[in-house]
């Protein structure tokens, strides 16, 4: 079977949306996976819209990528969409045409620096992982390419600057706090290094607009059955390394001047991509929402016997604590709209219910402890400011949480602490070493004993939870309910 390009889709008959030739509008440092289920697919349909009438050239970030792969293809690949939305499964296929090529800056420098002196160019888009946006000190400005990315990107801006060009749209996605101004942050840092003059730091700073943006699909990546993937490619009429899956939930949050959205060609596109003038809030709701509901329920849930979250959301009593926790625990203490919240909330539901994903429930358990403290403590705390009275729900998944580390504790090894679930098999807690040494130490504690010593923990949690009012002993009151009666049971004496 042939591989996927412009003439081979056309033999295989596709009838769907396609633009061979357009002006080539953003440089993308990445090409992998998630960009081109995300970024890439916006882009697409803005094309579609005839709104944007761009194309997109992908710049490989490390040595070894996907250059040559995506050159064979014509910078073509197949996208499926999948998931469940108000309850109803979801499957959707497009073939992304908006790329037009990637270049390798390890074989092809001088491309890169070619297409920064371009004057289509419009917008920079970066996914170099979390550890991209650094300073490193061994980056120098006749480098071929510089070693790190914010490094690169300095000396593509000083080529447009250098070229009389105007600056561009930086849209930054790693996930790290403000990545897009820790980004501009290492640009100036490069700026001092290579002792480049203050015209061009202040075409820099005034002429570009460096965005901070937060992103939100689940891209697994691949189809990982060989034999579906066998049977798609003979649906297909072709055969397409570079195929892509993700969710069919997204929403990119850019945080930018109000004018930056007639700017960007998503809003009148139509696709879930909003500017705002503070991404913090957005953040929040995710960690809060989306990341919090995992941390909140699966530690109890696995207690009760599930192993994937799908199966969690099929269950009346689990999937009920879930909602309550976000609707009446966690939503009243954000500041956005209750719609919006809602909104996302009802959509986590889908989210979690995707048919197509067996998202594992000890996955999502790795260091439960630093995540309980991220998503779910900051919500508990401000409930109690704000109610003066504990959260039943968030309350009780913190004794879950304890439960989950110490059930039936049967040895600490170098993978981690080994318990036992109720149901019979064992599983490892991961986490931190000096917190699994801190619970195996801890394994014959009685339930109030237990509880104090991990509420004074201030390593853990960074302040002593005794002092707030009434959550020892309730916490040791739910523990002693799921070691006797079961998680399920506690969870649902949270809906009563």
């Amino acid at each position: 079977m042939a591989q996927l390009n412009y003439r081979v889709l056309e033999e295989a008959g596709y009838k769907g949306f396609i633009l061979a030739k357009a002006p080539e509008k953003v440089m993308q440092f990445g090409e992998g996976n998630f960009l081109r289920a995300f970024v890439d697919n916006f882009f697409d349909i803005a094309n579609e819209e005839g709104i944007f009438n761009g194309k997109v050239v992908l710049v490989q970030p490390i040595a070894q990528g996907l250059t040559e792969l995506i050159n064979q293809q014509e910078g073509l690949y197949t996208l499926y969409l999948r998931g469940s939305e108000n309850g109803q499964k979801v499957d959707q296929k497009r073939v992304i045409s908006a790329v037009s090529r990637c270049i390798n800056p390890y074989g092809d420098w001088e491309k890169v620096l070619e297409l920064a002196r371009s004057k289509d160019l419009e917008i920079i888009v970066s996914n170099t992982t979390e550890a991209g946006i650094v300073h490193d000190t061994e980056s120098g400005f006749d480098q071929v390419p510089p070693v790190s990315f914010p490094a690169k990107l300095t000396r593509v801006l000083y080529e447009r600057f250098a070229a009389g060009l105007p600056g561009i749209i930086m849209l930054s996605c790693e996930l790290i706090d403000n990545n897009g101004k820790e980004l501009l942050k290492c640009v100036n840092q490069y700026i001092d290094d290579w002792k480049l003059s203050e015209d061009f730091r202040r075409w820099v700073n005034e002429e570009n607009v460096f965005c901070s943006t937060l992103v939100d699909r689940i891209v697994p990546g691949r189809i990982r059955d060989p034999k579906e993937a066998e049977a798609l490619n003979a649906q297909n009429g072709y055969e397409d390394p570079l195929s892509d899956v993700g969710e069919v939930f997204g929403i990119w949050v850019i945080e930018g001047p109000q004018d930056l959205e007639d700017r960007l060609p998503f809003k009148k596109a139509g696709v879930p991509v909003i500017v705002v003038p503070d991404v913090t809030p957005y953040k929040k709701r995710k960690v809060r929402i989306l990341n919090g509901a995992h941390t909140g329920f699966v530690p109890g849930a696995y207690l009760a016997g599930f192993d994937i979250v799908r199966d969690c959301m099929h269950d009346d009593t689990v999937r009920g604590y879930m909602n309550r926790m976000l609707y009446e625990e966690v939503i009243p203490t954000l500041p956005l709209d209750k719609k919006d919240l809602e909104d996302f909330a009802r959509a986590v539901q889908d989210r979690f219910n995707n048919p197509f994903v067996n998202h594992e429930l000890m996955s999502i358990s790795l260091n439960s402890t630093s995540k309980w403290r991220a998503r779910n403590m900051p919500t508990f705390l401000d409930y109690v400011k704000e109610k003066g009275t504990l959260p039943p729900c968030l309350t009780t998944s913190f004794a879950a949480y304890i439960a989950f580390y110490t059930s039936d504790v049967q040895r600490l090894t170098e993978q981690g602490l080994i318990c036992r679930r109720p149901k019979g098999n064992e599983y490892t807690v991961s986490d931190d070493r000096y917190v699994l040494e801190f619970y195996y130490s801890h394994r014959n504690d009685a339930p109030e004993e237990l509880v104090h010593a991990v509420m004074t923990n201030t390593d853990m949690w960074g302040q002593d939870l005794t002092e707030v009012p009434g959550f020892e002993a309730e916490t040791v009151r739910i523990l002693k309910t799921i070691r006797g009666d079961g998680a399920l049971r506690a969870f649902g004496e949270c809906l009563k």
